[in-house]
């Protein structure tokens, strides 16, 4: 285990430097272009997640039951037919608890070496988790490698440079002397411990599981506390191969595998309840819903809670140099990955006098025109939309699409089909765009995919009061504005940092405008209702342990 440690401490060095410089860092690489892997690793991921389709998925779990699965390709639309072990959820809390206390009173450098060997290992297995995550998320290969790959992996490292940097800043014994009166002073010898909270609860979700669940589950772990993952019920493949992978890494350390288990649910008879509320569960950490978000925070108050669920992200378009190219960046933001992820831009805000392009003011309806001339234009060609939009995760999604099509409101841009040119069966809809009615409040929650809004203010500083005061009353987790004018620049800034929500301006060339990056950008705020959490800072870390002391005091050098 030490060893471990020694042989990724440079890894582990870099990473915390990154975070306290925050400037780009990322140690794992992006790219599946075989050039930047061994011989031979795309074709053996791709063969080891297709060797797997049909068959039982190879875990041992306290409790089991039964088996159970209905994965289904966004892609192929056909079942993946893999079944997971089905647990009785007393049995595997209780193997979890039996297995803490060895792992739970080892040093904080030995479970970080561990933890560190365990994300390399995840880091070799990329391209099989890539097409996993492909054909259950539904995301491209690009986005699943790139997204699900590098990127989750990078978060997963920063929130162990904080564990490790949380964890060193306590002493493990220290010498106290003072003099309380005459005589000798009183010398108190302390030792301080750091006491993990219990069994953590990382609950994924199914468009994007591991980009939340890596740093849940290493923050966890690298603290003392057990986890227990439960995945989405439409993707667990992605999951249950990071559980397997720690499971090995742990018994081959010397420590029980039940400090990491996975909990396997159907959407007919889910669990996910029960589990959270469960007097063994000391910590939760959830990605999704908003709805299901907040019952958590209201009703799981014998846990720790870090919640990341929804928000409407919004667009203030005041002014820009080009209309084009901003029109472009907010519609890449709408079609990537079908508008699925949680920074994707939604509301976009335009002042009724128009937006001011150089010397010219392009009026609302030659902006909305501009950002559906500028989707059309991603999409048109199948193969870059399969690239750019991947499929839809879940047929719900199709049906809001649908809905909301059908609201009444005014239709800038239809949502359609596009023909995949690799699965003619793949589930996809390019994005809807809308020019609802300020009053209607559409636009006052997330619409889960690719449906967008176009909205009017009376000014600009109306179109800056909505953006932020949605943000602080309906959440946002991402916020974007354009403008050429410093001073209202200066403004946009004031004005989301007091609704506790995060804003990028002008982004155009980093595509897309709604990339996260670990090490720089903190993702999630936890000053509104989007979430609790942020990833990935100190706070993420600090609480899911404690700090105990003993102090002896040391006799007097002669008697009183």
């Amino acid at each position: 285990m030490s060893d471990w440690f020694d042989a990724h401490h440079p890894r582990l060095s870099a990473a915390i430097e990154a975070t306290l410089s925050r400037s780009y860092h990322s140690p794992f690489q992006e790219s599946p272009s075989r050039k930047h892997h061994p011989p031979g690793a795309p074709a053996a991921g791709k063969e080891a997640f297709e060797a797997q389709l049909g068959r039982s998925f190879e875990l041992e779990l306290p409790g089991e039951v039964a088996r159970t699965g209905h994965e289904v390709s966004p892609y192929t639309r056909e079942p993946l037919g893999i079944d997971y072990p089905q647990v009785r959820l007393d049995a595997l809390l209780n193997a979890m608890h039996q297995a803490w206390p060895a792992w739970r009173d080892t040093s904080p450098r030995s479970r970080v070496g561990v933890c560190l060997e365990i994300l390399d290992r995840l880091a070799r297995q990329t391209f099989e988790n890539a097409h996993a995550t492909m054909h259950t998320a539904g995301q491209g290969f690009l986005m699943a490698f790139a997204g699900s790959g590098a990127n989750s992996l990078d978060r997963g490292l920063e929130a162990l440079a904080y564990a490790h940097r949380a964890m060193s800043d306590v002493p493990l014994r220290t010498v106290f002397s003072r003099r309380f009166g005459p005589g000798e002073p009183v010398v108190l010898h302390k030792r301080y411990r750091l006491v993990a909270r219990g069994i953590a609860c990382v609950v994924t979700c199914g468009s994007y599981p591991a980009w939340n669940a890596y740093p849940a589950l290493f923050a966890n772990l690298a603290t003392g506390n057990p986890v227990v993952v439960k995945p989405h019920p439409g993707a667990i493949l992605p999951m249950a191969l990071a559980v397997r992978t720690a499971r090995s890494v742990l018994a081959e350390s010397g420590f029980d595998p039940n400090l990491v288990t996975l909990l396997v649910d159907t959407a007919r008879a889910p669990v996910a309840e029960q589990l959270l509320l469960h007097p063994r569960v000391a910590i939760v950490d959830f990605t999704g819903s908003q709805r299901f978000g907040r019952w958590i925070e209201k009703h799981c108050r014998q846990a720790l809670v870090f919640t990341e669920t929804a928000g409407c992200n919004a667009v203030v378009l005041e002014s820009t140099h080009d209309l084009h190219a901003t029109a472009r960046a907010i519609a890449h933001s709408v079609c990537i990955f079908s508008s699925q992820m949680c920074t994707a831009a939604q509301n976009v805000w335009v002042p009724a006098s128009g937006v001011r392009v150089g010397s010219e003011i392009a009026s609302p309806e030659a902006v909305a025109e501009a950002l559906v001339a500028a989707t059309d234009a991603l999409v048109a060609d199948p193969a870059q939309a399969a690239g750019l939009c991947g499929a839809l995760f879940s047929d719900r999604t199709l049906q809001d699409i649908v809905a909301l099509q059908s609201s009444g409101a005014p239709v800038l841009r239809p949502s359609t089909p596009y023909a995949h040119p690799d699965h003619a069966a793949a589930r996809t809809a390019t994005p809807l765009w809308l020019q609802p009615e300020v009053a209607a409040g559409l636009h006052e929650r997330e619409h889960f995919g690719p449906m967008a809004f176009v909205l009017q203010a009376v000014d600009r500083d109306e179109a800056l009061m909505r953006a932020a005061s949605d943000a602080q009353q309906h959440g946002a987790i991402a916020s974007y504005a354009y403008t050429t004018d410093e001073t209202y620049a200066d403004q946009v800034e004031d004005a989301f940092a007091a609704a506790g929500a995060s804003v990028g301006l002008n982004l155009h060339r980093q595509l897309p405008i709604n990339y996260a990056a670990a090490f720089s950008d903190f993702h999630v705020t936890g000053l509104n209702p989007a979430g609790t959490a942020c990833l990935t800072d100190l706070a993420f870390v600090t609480q899911r342990f404690g700090v105990v002391q003993s102090k002896r005091e040391q006799p007097p050098t002669e008697p009183r």
